[in-house]
């Protein structure tokens, strides 16, 4: 585990290009989705990101929780696995932001031929029995994280270790909760742009 500020390198357009499917948080599918996705695609990879709210958006973590609640865990892991099933053949990258993440996380684990996972502000619990084999997995969290502290996180570490993945958690020192979304007051430019860099050199060692 570290912290990314003095650790990253630059990334070029990967030859090989990733299927990325990437999951909005319980604020919906805002703006800095899209250009997360716009991100991604620049870099080379294919990039697809589901709406598990049906066009609702929030600006509060109050509403959207609102909303992930009244859609519920189960319809939210039946949208996201519909909205993948057409693409799984090709081996996935599941990606998601906070909320997202933890979908993701689920639906990656489900998958025998996901390539890799990648999680920004969000994990999520494992079953007891979980398997993967050496599935690389990324973890960008803000330190401390709320939503994250450090007894969970240490604990899903090495759960997901002992799950079988390959995993690297990088924490940012100071930043807010999703600090990648330049539109909320968690954002933090600096701890978003390193976080990128090394997601970016992540996917690009995946393809």
């Amino acid at each position: 585990m570290g912290d990314t500020r003095s650790t990253c390198k630059e990334v070029t357009p990967v030859a090989s290009p990733t299927t990325i499917v990437l999951f909005h948080s319980a604020f919906g599918l805002r703006p800095a989705v899209h250009a997360a996705a716009e991100r991604l695609r620049a870099a080379g990879h294919e990039v697809h990101v589901p709406d598990l709210y049906d066009g609702r958006t929030t600006d509060t973590v109050e509403e959207g929780m609102l909303i992930k609640d009244e859609i519920g865990k189960e319809e939210l892991l039946r949208r996201a696995i519909t909205a993948v099933a057409p693409l799984s053949d090709r081996g996935l990258v599941y990606a998601g932001f906070s909320l997202g993440g933890s979908i993701a996380q689920n639906l990656a684990l489900g998958d025998e031929k996901a390539r890799g996972l990648l999680l920004l502000h969000g994990t999520s619990d494992l079953a007891e029995d979980a398997a993967v084999d050496e599935l690389p997995v990324q973890l960008h969290v803000a330190d401390p994280d709320p939503f994250e502290p450090h007894d969970w996180l240490n604990a899903w570490y090495l759960r997901m270790q002992r799950a079988g993945a390959d995993v690297e958690v990088y924490r940012y020192a100071g930043a807010g909760h999703l600090f990648t979304d330049p539109e909320l007051a968690d954002y933090d430019k600096e701890a978003a742009e390193a976080a990128w860099k090394v997601a970016l050199g992540f996917l690009d060692d995946l393809g």
